[in-house]
C-alpha cells in the first residue's frame, strides 16, 4: 500500500479542496472536496476507528486510551 501512496505527486492534489466529488447515495449532488472531506469522509472514519476499537475491548483486548492515540510529539512547555 505504501507503494501505492508513493506514485501520487503534490499536482495530483491541486484542485482538491473545490473538485466535486459524486455522492452515489444522493444522485445528482455531491460535495466539494473540502467539504467532503470535512463533514463525511473525516468522520467516517473516526467512527469506523471508534467502533474497532469498542468491539475490540468487548472481546477482551488489553487496549487503553494510550492505543487509541498514538505518539504525542511533546515539546518542552
Amino acid at each position: 500500500m505504501l507503494a501505492y501512496l508513493k506514485t501520487f505527486t503534490p499536482a495530483d492534489f491541486d484542485g482538491a479542496a473545490t473538485r466535486v466529488v459524486a455522492l452515489p447515495f444522493v444522485p445528482g449532488k455531491g460535495l466539494r472536496g473540502d467539504d467532503y472531506l470535512r463533514e463525511l469522509a473525516a468522520p467516517n472514519f473516526y467512527f469506523h476507528v471508534t467502533t474497532a476499537y469498542s468491539i475490540l475491548r468487548h472481546n477482551g483486548v488489553d487496549l487503553g486510551k494510550a492505543n487509541f492515540i498514538g505518539s504525542l510529539n511533546l515539546c518542552d512547555a
